[in-house]
């Protein structure tokens, strides 16, 4: 597949790790300049270390900053001050009751998950239009759609991202910058892997009877019926980023194995 993504200036923000960091993998072997992104110095320096005994010709940069903060805006802005694609893919998720949710979990909900990228497409969708060219990606979630009872404010967070990425695609018409979002099913990234453990653990099942188990129980509408692996995620990112994606604007691509059931 012809990409066009080579020597492209490509930034995913969360990529230490989970789908962030495969979809920088993806991103390298495609021959872009990728700026690997995390909260401390010591996890950007270990994925770009690991990117690049995978793709040791990688052109590789690298920035960590608090996303949820303006201070962590602004020092990556400042250090990056134009992409030709942007990757919205900084964000957590929290299994906690409804009536648990404090006023501090909303606000950190809210300004990590969605606050971060819409200053970030604030900031680099300008530069793309002027120069009529730019790719930005939000990874958003089927919780978007399907708003997991088991926290909510995690799904909020997800159909903000939905409200973000239609409206900015909006002030692309006409243009060669497309915007976008991809909407996963349940991944298995690290912290999902640690959350399946805790519940293997305590219900006394092997991680693997426990991973079949959660999908079973709390989406039993999946088609799949698995976990996704953050690379299968990833390759449906660097489609809607690449020239083979160029009818595709404004939309929210489900890649969750059926889990949302629509037409």
């Amino acid at each position: 597949m012809i990409t066009g993504l080579k020597d492209k200036k490509v930034l995913v923000t969360g990529s230490t790790k989970g789908i962030g960091f495969q979809t920088a993998v993806q991103f390298a072997k495609e021959g872009a300049e990728v700026f690997v992104h995390g909260r401390t110095d010591t996890a950007v320096a270990k994925a770009i270390t690991e990117i690049k005994s995978i793709h040791p010709d990688s052109k590789l940069g690298g920035v960590s900053a608090d996303l949820a903060s303006e201070a962590g805006i602004l020092k990556l802005t400042k250090e990056i001050p134009e992409l030709d694609v942007l990757i919205n893919n900084a964000g957590y998720f929290e299994p906690k009751p409804f009536f648990e949710i404090t006023r501090e979990d909303w606000k950190k909900m809210y300004e990590t998950n969605v606050l971060s990228g819409a200053l970030l497409t604030q900031h680099y969708l300008k530069g793309m239009l002027k120069r009529n060219y730019g790719r930005i990606v939000f990874v958003s979630s089927e919780s978007a759609l399907n708003i997991p009872v088991e926290m909510v404010h995690y799904g909020m967070s997800k159909t903000a991202q939905l409200s973000i990425s239609r409206g900015s695609a909006e002030i692309t018409k006409g243009s060669e910058v497309r915007v976008n979002s991809v909407l996963p099913g349940p991944t298995l990234s690290e912290g999902v892997e640690d959350f399946i453990q805790s519940l293997a653990k305590a219900q006394g099942k092997t991680n693997e009877a426990m991973a079949k188990d959660f999908i079973v129980e709390n989406r039993p509408t999946s088609l799949v019926q698995r976990f996704a692996k953050p690379e299968e995620i990833a390759n449906i990112i660097l489609f809607l980023a690449s020239d083979q994606s160029s009818m595709i604007n404004g939309a929210s691509v489900l890649a969750d194995g059926g889990v949302f059931k629509s037409i």
